[in-house]
């Protein structure tokens, strides 16, 4: 573990420690309101455990934290976690994605908006393969091991409690890596995931001028922070005016998107596509 990441970890630790202690709480009081075990609060306190972002929620309710204290240990969160994927081992360097998954892992409400690439949630193995290949200085090694835990993070998707909405453009759809039966498996995953009752997806079709145009996409984790994903590193903003500004571009792509039917309907149509085309190439 890097010393960066270690020293945030204990400055998160100690601000809750002297949260709690304003409250005038015992760490087996804080526990029992938050619905956390004990040793969770002392290992947190003393930075020897990372909590997920719904576990610091509940602590902070539990500690009855206004908005500017529950967002500054929210913000804490955010840097250790930062700090985490700077600190990638040399096999691991220039693999983006790691803030981004665990981000979206914890957060109760994901709302991402994509302009090229399929949301981190939304990929199959081989896409995802793909997507981790193509950053600087990745290995073979690394890139099974980005693969891996961002399939296993994907289960967050069949949690109950969990709202997720993905509203992607039309060139998403259109912009494939691999082969023409990659991105046939790679759509009948989104029309497997639109089918869920947790999630909604939307396209904006080329038909439909852009409300903004989209300079990049991007992932809001509930409403206390975004994500920008890059070819090497992920910028995680949790200033409330950036991200109220995030929420507002996302509701203008939100509302020019297409769903239910009309979206399957084009990723069948989409599917169509690359069938004919796979039959074109086949000798």
């Amino acid at each position: 573990m890097g010393s960066e990441r270690r020293e945030r970890m204990k400055a998160l630790g100690m601000r809750l420690r002297g949260l709690r202690a304003e409250a005038g709480l015992t760490g087996a009081v804080l526990a029992q309101r938050a619905g956390v075990g004990q040793p969770t609060v002392s290992k947190v306190e003393n930075g020897r455990m990372v909590p997920s972002f719904d576990v610091l929620d509940r602590l902070s309710r539990a500690l009855g934290l206004d908005d500017s204290s529950a967002r500054e240990v929210r913000d804490l969160l955010v840097a250790v976690e930062a700090a985490a994927d700077a600190g990638l081992g040399p096999d691991e360097d220039g693999i983006a994605g790691a803030v981004l998954d665990k981000a979206v892992r914890s957060a109760r409400l994901v709302r991402s908006f994509q302009c090229v690439v399929l949301p981190a949630m939304l990929q199959s193995a081989e896409y995802a393969r793909h997507v981790f290949q193509s950053a600087p200085n990745s290995t073979p090694e690394a890139v099974g091991r980005a693969v891996a835990a961002r399939l296993e993070r994907q289960s967050a998707l069949y949690e109950p409690g969990r709202e997720s909405v993905f509203v992607l453009t039309e060139a998403v759809l259109r912009t494939w890596p691999g082969t023409p039966e990659l991105m046939l498996a790679q759509l009948d995953r989104l029309l497997a995931v639109e089918s869920l009752n947790s999630v909604r997806l939307g396209v904006v079709p080329w038909r439909r001028a852009v409300p903004v145009l989209p300079r990049h996409g991007f992932t809001l984790c509930d409403q206390q922070s975004v994500i920008v994903e890059s070819f090497t590193a992920e910028q995680v903003m949790a200033d409330p005016s950036e991200v109220a500004a995030y929420v507002e571009t996302f509701v203008h792509f939100e509302r020019a998107a297409i769903f239910g039917s009309e979206v399957r309907e084009l990723l069948l149509r989409v599917m169509q596509e690359f069938r004919d085309w796979g039959d074109t190439a086949t000798p």
